[in-house]
């Protein structure tokens, strides 16, 4: 085998060569010639007055394989041309880096991955080897998500991506999440690609939130939703799903684009709203348990992804304004009646009312229209007075019921709120829930007893108790009755100078005649004017007509002394 080592005189020639083609400069990097090998140094001439040692644990593998040699070529940095000891001082090491940074500079521009070993921890992140530079790669880049023990990724060659780099200070700064996100993208966009809608795939549960779990598809998260986890109510994922569980599910929807993929886990199993309206038809009475209550009313779970709502309406009969939470409670056991049936829409509506004894009427079928009652008035309104009767239902007494004679308005005032109080049932609307009330009516109407014991109507003679002295006429009362009048002032007399009310007083009678009685509206009206022209007209029939030859004022004159002698 022919020797590889150069003889002296081309030992020489290349030294020669050497200084007339390089300006050797300390700082920078020159080929030089191994011209010895002794114990741990290697001897070498880069074409200066003396030759430098470089240590043979900077050459690395070829120096403990015994490659190396002299009469090799190798590149070393000048870090000064001569020292005390009249020697070269040489590097390497400083070669090697310098380099690697002429190396990663072209990587970095072209934007390439390079290669290279994290073998230190420092604060902030940790220091890589790119082959002789070092390299710092930040906590944050070094994977996708926050890794808490770095042991296993220590000194053990991988690829990164250079983030900075900066010379003049020596700064080169890595990523290794970069390229594990690549590699991710490029994972995510296979597997999406090969996913199609209603396929059904196995994943593992990697995280569980509130609205629904992520599940890992093999390196591609889809989104399991709470409300595609089963037919019936979820009130928090984690009620059925734990994490790193493995579950099987639907592809629901895939974004090709955005990479977002929806899953369903109910969709493997029968619809229960299919046959709905079959297996749950209007009227039917059902028992459930209330899963969530709400200000508008209450959801029962009759079987199992089959909810209805029970409206807070018709929770209870008489329970109007109060919150459904204080009828039943979560959890609760209930018979309901079906109310509507919505398959289109999932809906079902349920009452709970509907499975009770309707108050309404039960109330008509112990008390009768005319029955008594009794209750508490439990308020007091412009219209009238609310009276809380048995079975927690309520009548009302109208302004009009509470007295026959006086203004509601007036007698409501004598009505305090927790009065006990005797009243008449007048009517009972079982659909409207109401029930009519009167206070008046436990006494007789004393118009229609008047009529009926007294045989008052109208065109009879009354005698009247003046009650009141205005100067529109007089209040008086029918002397035998209760019944109250007013008789105008033109009522008073005939005479129109007469028709002076101060001409009475409280107390004094005077007869009438009844002109209006009206039992239907309650209005009587009596006048002594019409009294007085029916007398005239009686006087006048019965001792004949003026033709006689009796004056008009004979003829009243024998009339009123007959009347007297009566």
């Amino acid at each position: 085998m022919e020797n590889q080592n150069p003889s002296m005189e081309e030992f020489e020639a290349l030294l020669n060569e050497s200084f007339e083609t390089h300006d050797v400069v300390e700082g920078t990097v020159v080929k030089g010639l191994i011209t010895a090998i002794e114990k741990d140094n290697a001897i070498i001439d880069v074409g200066l007055k003396t030759e430098g040692r470089v240590p043979l644990k900077e050459f690395g593998a070829k120096a403990k394989d015994g490659s190396l040699q002299p009469g090799d070529e190798v590149e070393v940095y000048i870090e000064r041309i001569e020292n005390a000891l009249g020697e070269a001082m040489l590097s390497r090491e400083k070669a090697r880096r310098e380099e690697s940074w002429v190396r990663l500079e072209k990587k970095f521009d072209a934007g390439e991955k390079v290669e290279g070993i994290i073998f230190n921890q420092v604060k902030g992140g940790f220091t890589v080897d790119l082959d002789g530079a070092v390299a710092f790669l930040p906590r944050s880049q070094v994977d996708i998500r926050p890794v808490r023990d770095v042991t296993p990724l220590m000194n053990n060659p991988q690829p990164f991506q250079i983030l900075k780099m900066d010379r003049r200070r020596g700064n080169i700064v890595v990523s290794r999440r970069t390229i594990l996100e690549e590699s991710r993208a490029e994972q995510r966009s296979e597997i999406v690609q090969n996913l199609e809608e209603g396929q059904i795939v196995e994943g593992v549960v990697k995280n569980v939130t509130d609205y629904g779990a992520f599940v890992d598809l093999g390196g591609i998260d889809g989104l399991l939703h709470v409300t595609d986890m089963a037919w019936r109510r979820v009130n928090h994922p984690s009620e059925i799903l734990q994490i790193g569980q493995t579950v099987k599910v639907q592809v629901i929807r895939v974004n090709q684009e955005t990479h977002r993929i929806s899953l369903g886990m109910k969709q493997l199993e029968s619809d229960p709203w299919d046959a709905i309206e079959t297996k749950y038809p209007v009227g039917a009475r059902v028992t459930g348990r209330v899963t969530n209550i709400t200000d508008y009313g209450a959801f029962v779970e009759i079987e199992p992804g089959i909810e209805g709502l029970i409206h807070v309406s018709e929770m209870s009969w008489t329970k109007k304004n109060v919150h459904p939470g204080k009828i039943v409670s979560t959890s609760q056991e209930v018979d309901v009646q079906v109310l509507e049936v919505d398959p289109a829409k999932r809906r079902i509506s349920l009452g709970l009312k509907q499975t009770l004894e309707n108050p309404w009427h039960a109330f008509a079928d112990q008390y009768p229209v005319g029955s008594r009652v009794s209750g508490e008035v439990k308020n007091k309104t412009e219209f009238g007075l609310f009276i809380g009767l048995d079975n927690d239902v309520d009548g009302m007494v109208h302004l009009s019921d509470l007295d026959w004679d006086r203004p509601g308005e007036e007698v409501i005032e004598e009505f305090n709120k927790g009065d006990q109080v005797d009243a008449v049932v007048l009517d009972v609307d079982v659909e409207k829930e109401r029930i009519s009330l009167g206070i008046k009516q436990l006494s007789g109407d004393p118009i229609s007893d008047a009529a009926e014991s007294g045989g008052l109507k109208k065109g009879a003679v009354v005698t009247c108790e003046v009650t009141d002295v205005k100067d529109a006429g007089l209040d008086v009362k029918i002397v035998g009755t209760d019944i109250n009048t007013f008789i105008k002032r033109s009522d008073l007399s005939r005479d129109r100078d007469e028709q002076r009310p101060e001409r009475f007083s409280v107390g004094q009678t005077v007869d009438a005649r009844i002109t209006q009685f009206d039992k239907k509206n309650r209005k009587v009206a009596v006048s002594i004017k019409a009294l007085e022209i029916a007398e005239e007209k009686d006087a006048v029939a019965q001792f004949g007509s003026t033709d006689s030859g009796a004056s008009l004022g004979d003829i009243l004159g024998a009339a009123l002394k007959k009347k007297e002698e009566e």
